[in-house]
């Protein structure tokens, strides 16, 4: 029995897109860059924090020999689009369509490990997906998956950079595949359309500048990063959608996608309590940072749409929500959806009960906008 073809064949009938294998030597050359990001605060902060554990296989399966890399493909554009309604829509980036990406790896590197169990004795393995100590990206390249693009995820000629990664740590003493002959070459498509140039052009960023980090991070979001983001509520696809590997793509489904949910209706979004967003939302990726950021996002897309609509809904959140962040960024969202504002709506701002910083420069900001300042000093 040849085991490598054995797995290959296995992972084939569990749905894994493309298979890969190396050895579990050390990723050495992972640690300068590493540590660098470390110091300059280019981290996004959710990363693993043991840098020796991120670079050394063994310290997470000391039995380790080869590592199992897989992927699986999943599509960036919807089959079906969500039904014309009277509301703006928002988005999620296809990333965090249907059912989170940890569980349908998770599941097929348990059902890979099973079969292999079925094939071999003695079978040792730690299954990693995203939040595990390796980098996926370098342990994916090593084993033939793809290369790692200027934009920092591994792409492929079959699948684009549409694929989730995750691999299995092993005892297994498997021959390695070879890294892929092609690459970026000078395209440096995503590297320019970057609206905040977080890409530094070698395969790393500054993952606080990523309008994706700004969609997940707590707090204000900078108004640098607000308009940018346009009307999307959680991730950013800029640098995938311009990659050339990507066009004409039609990749399988991971998982079952509900348009309704991949690009949610803005305003009914807001009104959603936390019993019912975990309910609707809580199966996919974008959900793990919980409804209050999510909603902040909504309120700044609903500005970005310039959805006058929405007006009431965000004089009803500076007027009563308990949330400051959402107060905040509602008065931020008044200013850019109306073109002078009303008395009732100037007292509404300024009324707000104990106002936090955030809340006070925002009102500030509202003032100045409309040239309002000196008359309320005056008034005053």
């Amino acid at each position: 029995m040849n085991i490598k073809e054995e797995i290959i064949r296995l992972a084939k009938e569990i749905g894994i897109s493309k298979i890969g294998f190396t050895t579990a030597d050390d990723f050495d050359y992972l640690e300068k860059s590493l540590r660098l990001a470390v110091e300059e605060g280019r981290n996004s902060g959710f990363e693993h924090k043991n840098i020796e554990e991120r670079i050394k296989p063994k310290l997470s399966l000391a039995s380790a020999k080869t590592i199992i890399s897989i992927a699986v493909a999943y599509p960036h554009k919807l089959k079906q689009q969500p039904q014309k309604t009277a509301y703006k829509r928002g988005k999620f980036t296809p990333n965090s369509w249907g059912l989170d990406y940890h569980y349908v790896l998770q599941d097929k590197l348990d059902r890979l490990a099973q079969g292999i169990e079925e094939l071999t004795a003695d079978f040792e393995y730690k299954g990693m997906v995203d939040t595990g100590a390796l980098v996926d990206t370098a342990v994916a390249q090593r084993a033939g998956i793809g290369f790692i693009g200027k934009n920092g995820l591994v792409i492929s000629k079959e699948f684009g950079s549409y694929m989730f990664l995750g691999e299995l740590i092993t005892n297994l003493d498997i021959e390695p595949d070879q890294p892929v002959d092609y690459g970026c070459g000078d395209c440096n498509r995503c590297v320019a359309a970057c609206p905040t140039s977080c890409l530094i052009g070698d395969g790393t960023m500054n993952a606080r500048r990523c309008l994706s980090f700004q969609t997940q991070d707590k707090g204000m979001m900078d108004l640098e990063f607000r308009k940018k983001i346009k009307t999307v509520i959680y991730g950013c696809d800029i640098c995938q959608i311009c990659c050339p590997y990507n066009k004409g793509l039609d990749n399988p489904l991971a998982t079952e996608i509900d348009p309704e949910l991949a690009q949610p209706e803005l305003i009914p979004f807001l009104e959603l309590s936390n019993g019912q967003f975990k309910e609707k939302f809580g199966h996919v990726a974008g959900s793990w940072r919980g409804k209050n950021i999510l909603q902040r996002n909504a309120i700044i897309a609903l500005a970005n749409a310039h959805d006058r609509s929405a007006i009431p809904k965000i004089l009803q959140i500076i007027d009563q929500s308990p949330n400051q962040i959402h107060v905040a960024t509602a008065i931020w969202a008044l200013g850019e959806l109306v073109r002078e504002p009303n008395p009732d709506m100037i007292e509404l701002v300024l009324s707000v009960k104990n106002p936090t910083p955030q809340i006070q420069e925002e009102q500030s900001r509202f003032l100045e906008k409309f040239g309002l300042q000196e008359q309320i000093l005056i008034e005053n």
